[in-house]
């Protein structure tokens, strides 16, 4: 394997992350929201990842069936999808939004599980930056070598 693609692989993680966090970001910044411009109340998100196989640099036969062909794995986001768990509802007959029974639904984001998605997903971005200034100097001793330094 190349050193160059773990800058491919690490790159993608922490593009991935960096997703990950603005999502966490904004669960964050609607746990106490009543309702949305839709007028429902809003959803927390959450991020799925997949596998993202990535051709050696140059290869234009990416994903056939070539045995000469050198793949390496990163990470991307597939898909944002919506928790569609119900909000919680607190009596508060006095709000604007109450319903028949007077009660208000929030909506259904758990802070704590959002911070803990938070510190996992900075420490992921942290390790993967970690990762490529590795690599980074790595390859520049490898030039020093060279240069008979």
């Amino acid at each position: 394997m190349s050193m160059f693609k773990v800058f491919d692989i690490s790159g993608s993680a922490v593009s991935a992350q960096s997703q990950r966090l603005n999502v966490v970001a904004s669960n964050l910044a609607n746990v106490d929201t009543v309702a949305g411009p839709d007028g429902s109340p809003y959803k927390a998100r959450q991020v799925v990842f997949q596998t993202a196989l990535m051709a050696a640099a140059g290869n234009v036969s990416a994903g056939r069936d070539d045995p000469t062909l050198t793949t390496s794995a990163g990470v991307r986001v597939s898909t944002i999808t919506e928790d569609q768990t119900p909000g919680r509802k607190v009596l508060d007959p006095a709000h604007p939004q109450a319903d028949g029974e007077g009660y208000v639904t929030y909506s259904n984001v758990n802070a704590v599980e959002e911070m803990v998605n938070m510190i996992s997903s900075s420490r992921s971005y942290q390790n993967n930056l970690e990762v490529m200034n590795t690599a980074k100097s790595l390859l520049l001793k490898t030039i020093q070598l060279g240069q008979g330094s």
